[in-house]
């Protein structure tokens, strides 16, 4: 399945708008890891405990959000965005979402030369 955050896919045409998709995952960190980042708070820095646990969220999301489009019909996700929220002050809401379309190659599209 192509994602991309624009309203096109190179070199295709959108044939069929099937509507907006979404996935959606909630996460909280364990009592071990909020300590760990807590601590690693109080130096600075980046806080690898929740780099590490946003990433593996949004991987998460848009899993979801391709699964969504995949019952649609649809062959690729475009105009795609993140959102996120706390949620009661330990958890994260991740957001993917965009809108499912069927496309096509498009023969009139100027194809890039690789050399």
């Amino acid at each position: 399945m192509i994602i991309t955050t624009t309203p096109y896919v190179s070199g295709h045409r959108v044939v069929d708008t099937k509507g907006q998709v979404f996935g959606l995952v909630v996460r909280s960190r364990g009592l071990a890891g909020n300590l760990a980042a807590g601590l690693r708070s109080l130096v600075g820095g980046e806080i690898h405990e929740y780099t590490s646990l946003l990433e593996d969220t949004r991987r998460q999301a848009i899993d979801r959000m391709v699964q969504n489009a995949t019952l649609t019909g649809a062959n690729a996700v475009i105009s795609m965005r993140f959102d996120s929220s706390e949620l009661g002050g330990t958890m994260s809401e991740i957001v993917a979402y965009g809108t499912a379309v069927v496309i096509a190659p498009d023969a009139d599209a100027v194809q890039p030369v690789l050399e």
